[in-house]
């Protein structure tokens, strides 16, 4: 695997394969890597010839009192982890090279308000830009013809979709089912923050979802009441809910006459925990329940 940190360095490994005719696909992460970061390479790699992994903790989509500084990093890790399923190219720039005049003067993308003053975008009102922004740039960077995400941060890669669509990003988007513990957690790298004692806890947000997918797929249609005792339920758990709605599965909103999607974020000893459970070809009620 080739390690590099320099643009002109990934930009001299990648131009062999673009003359080549080579697909080059993108997996975008910060770090800490798991499962599932590494099942979106396996499929990044069954969909591309040459597959670029990056790592960059990206301090704009942090706000001041969020966990930027603390946000687990394991880079030696992690290059071993990519190692081991045969990764081609690890990047892993500086913050002075994806904003070299300085995170707070470099050009933003405007998302529409519809997709990021909703979910975790009411609690988290710096997020998407950041996202937006940095992967905007990671795209401009590699020029890759597929890039993959994970679907437990759906509403992240339905923003992703959008921006790349509208901007005439001629780049592909992959979407992956989310990889889980055994006990039905979604895992995620900020996973590491909980106690050991509170992992089989956590997993009472994905069964909540569970339960209330079941409902719905027996004709309770009350998503409102559903989402309602959702919530009443989790905190009687010891969860601090942040919001748990039934949106549209495609484009966040509240038309729910086809595809829908369960969508949920609450904190857990200090940990914020998101997860998502899709029903799609379902036929539905309208309304929306929410959770906030």
């Amino acid at each position: 695997m080739l390690v590099v940190s320099q643009e002109t360095e990934l930009e001299q490994a990648l131009s062999v394969h673009r003359r080549l005719g080579k697909v080059i696909g993108l997996v975008p992460t910060m770090g800490s890597l798991h499962e599932g970061h590494l099942k979106l390479v396996k499929v990044a790699q069954a969909e591309c010839d040459i597959v670029v992994v990056t790592i960059f903790v990206n301090p704009t989509q942090f706000a001041p009192n969020e966990d930027f500084d603390k946000y687990p990093r394991n880079f030696v890790s992690d290059c071993d982890k990519l190692e081991s399923i045969g990764a081609d190219i690890l990047f892993a720039p500086s913050v002075d090279l994806i904003y070299p005049n300085g995170k707070d003067s470099c050009t933003k993308v405007i998302l529409p308000d519809s997709y990021t003053k909703i979910l975790c975008g009411r609690s988290r009102p710096h997020f998407f830009d950041g996202v937006a922004q940095v992967c905007t740039i990671l795209f401009n960077i590699v020029k890759p013809d597929i890039a993959v995400f994970g679907e437990k941060d759906r509403q992240q890669i339905t923003i992703v979709r959008k921006m790349v669509k509208d901007l005439h990003i001629n780049i592909e988007i992959i979407g992956v089912p989310t990889v889980r513990e055994a006990n039905g957690l979604a895992m995620s790298s900020r996973n590491n923050y909980l106690p050991v004692e509170k992992l089989s806890l956590a997993s009472n947000l994905f069964k909540m979802m569970e339960k209330t997918a079941s409902a719905i797929k027996t004709g309770n249609h009350d998503y409102e009441k559903l989402c309602s005792s959702a919530c009443q339920q989790l905190t009687a758990d010891g969860f601090q809910v942040d919001y748990f709605e039934i949106r549209n599965l495609h484009d966040l909103s509240s038309n729910l006459s086809n595809d829908i999607c369960i969508f949920t974020a609450a904190w857990l000893d200090g940990t914020r925990l998101i997860d998502n459970y899709p029903l799609p070809s379902f036929n539905n009620h309208e309304g929306c329940g929410n959770g906030s």
